[in-house]
């Protein structure tokens, strides 16, 4: 006896449809349970416990050899979630289940060997495949039901247990259709934030950089001495950060739901992410890949930002890998076996010490480093992704008098409200403008033509240029964050004062900073 049930398999980003064909051979008793069509061992493995979770049931398995198929053979199938389809497709071809009316639906789950169904990865992709194939319903476990419900004219299912899925299907339970108020969750977790910026006290200048980096979608690094604030404010951008759109949380809600980072009975992504790794990361984990594909911090971080703490410690290689992906904000990941190109739009927020010991420069602690230990620490980061980097920022240390005495600061409502103005001034600006929603993202046509300088601004830049030796690239990323000083100050053309500011941004390349 032969039958064919529906799932699916995760291909990069997107899934995948897979059939799965199961055929029961009576004529022989070898008891065997071969599984064919490209299986990695995560599939091979769920012989067993599809045969234990059907046993767990009251059922009675075969002593027949059972051939179970995953067509499109030439594609390789990894993961755990045909379990269920399996252990379903293995219980009608014994007889013990109708196989009337599965044409039109699609499942996906991990089995435990009690019939417990458990969460899997990428079921928001997995759903939208669904519905883009006319499937009528989507049975996924019961912790994945809210991700995949998301996608409306859809029915989805939570289940959490096997038995669950043989008594709807046999006609003897019904459950509703699991439904997510999409938009009510979203919105009303999007003013939710752990940090603020009214902490944060002192520290006008650095906290006016944030703004302007968040208004245009600029790059950053924070430059100090221990304990200054560096990495307290780092974790507050987010707050003063434009709020996502529901196209933006949704592709970067597949993103996290492919690498499993989804906490269970989640729905959309509602914040921009702010993804932290540690300085002993490698260049897979920055960039994505392995054996079993997995996103890496560069696309977990799209749509939000991607904070590198003490930047130097980070390795060679790690920090080199970043300078495409800041660039063209995707990157192409490419293995013996597959290819993918994945979004990675994102903010780099970077902070260092100025030196090994941290305390160059510092009015009152002495430093203890050589001019060439110095030369050699920040010679760990290469001019080419320095120069992508468009706001520097020298971070001082607030003296005890000011903290004790400083009212509150400025809160993240208040930033973010100038920040969203400057964002709409930008976005009607790059409306007809494909992949463009910042200032950040214009290329050089589009430079020319939104970033024309009078002369009184053109001579600024050009000494500049001249005074502290910038490359091209960094003549562009001045004329972009002048762009944005200028849209914040909600001015048409670019003017003198605001070039000083973006000039007075680019703190590294003032000569004798190193001494």
């Amino acid at each position: 006896m032969q039958t064919k049930l529906f799932s699916a398999c995760m291909q990069g980003l997107n899934a995948i449809p897979v059939t799965i064909e199961v055929d029961s051979n009576e004529h022989t008793t070898q008891g065997r349970f071969v599984i064919v069509g490209l299986p990695d061992s995560a599939v091979k493995e769920s012989q067993e416990r599809v045969q234990a979770a059907v046993r767990a049931q009251g059922f009675q398995t075969t002593q027949h050899q059972i051939v179970v198929n995953l067509a499109p053979a030439d594609v390789r199938k990894e993961g755990s979630g045909f379990d269920l389809p399996m252990a379903l497709g293995y219980m009608i071809v014994l007889g013990y289940l109708h196989a009337e009316q599965l044409q039109r639906y699609m499942f996906v789950g991990e089995l435990g060997l009690d019939g417990t169904i458990l969460p899997i990865r990428g079921a928001l992709p997995i759903a939208i495949m669904a519905r883009a194939q006319k499937y009528e319903a989507l049975f996924v476990p019961e912790e994945n039901a809210r991700e995949a419900a998301v996608v409306d004219t859809l029915k989805v299912y939570g289940v959490s247990h096997l038995n669950d899925v043989i008594s709807i299907l046999g006609g003897k339970t019904f459950i509703q259709p699991t439904e997510v108020n999409t938009r009510a969750e979203f919105y009303a977790q999007q003013q939710q934030f752990d940090f603020d910026f009214d902490e944060v006290k002192g520290q006008e200048n650095v906290k006016r950089a944030f703004e302007v980096a968040a208004a245009g979608g600029h790059n950053i690094i924070l430059i100090g001495s221990p304990g200054c604030g560096k990495s307290m404010m780092a974790k507050r951008l987010p707050s003063i950060l434009p709020p996502l759109s529901l196209a933006e949380s949704l592709e970067t809600t597949q993103i996290h739901s492919v690498a499993g980072k989804l906490q269970r009975h989640s729905t959309l992504v509602s914040q921009r992410p702010f993804r932290a790794p540690h300085h002993t990361i490698s260049d897979v984990g920055i960039c994505g890949g392995g054996s079993n594909f997995t996103p890496g911090e560069v696309c977990l971080a799209h749509n939000g930002v991607l904070f590198l703490d003490e930047l130097p410690e980070f390795s060679r290689n790690v920090l080199e890998t970043l300078r495409q992906p800041l660039e063209d904000r995707v990157i192409t990941i490419s293995r013996a076996k597959y290819t993918f190109t994945l979004p990675c739009s994102f903010m780099l927020v970077a902070s260092m010490n100025p030196c090994p010991c941290g305390w160059h420069h510092h009015p009152t602690h002495q430093c203890t480093c050589t001019p060439a230990q110095i030369q050699r620490y920040m010679g760990k980061i290469s001019g080419p992704l320095m120069d992508r980097i468009d706001i520097q920022v020298e971070v001082e240390s607030v003296p005890f008098e000011d903290m004790a005495r400083a009212p509150k600061g400025e809160s993240s409502a208040v930033i973010r409200e100038r920040v969203v103005r400057a964002r709409k001034i930008q976005e009607e600006r790059y409306r007809d403008i494909r992949g463009v929603h910042c200032n950040a993202q214009m290329n050089t046509a589009l430079l020319q033509k939104y970033a024309a300088l009078d002369d009184a601004s053109l001579h600024r830049l050009r000494d500049a240029m001249r005074r502290l030796n910038l490359s091209a690239r960094a003549y562009d990323r001045i004329l972009k964050v002048a762009r944005t000083i200028a849209d914040l100050d909600a001015s048409e053309t670019i003017q003198s004062h605001h070039i000083a500011e973006a000039i007075g941004y680019r703190n590294l390349d003032r000569e004798g900073w190193l001494e």
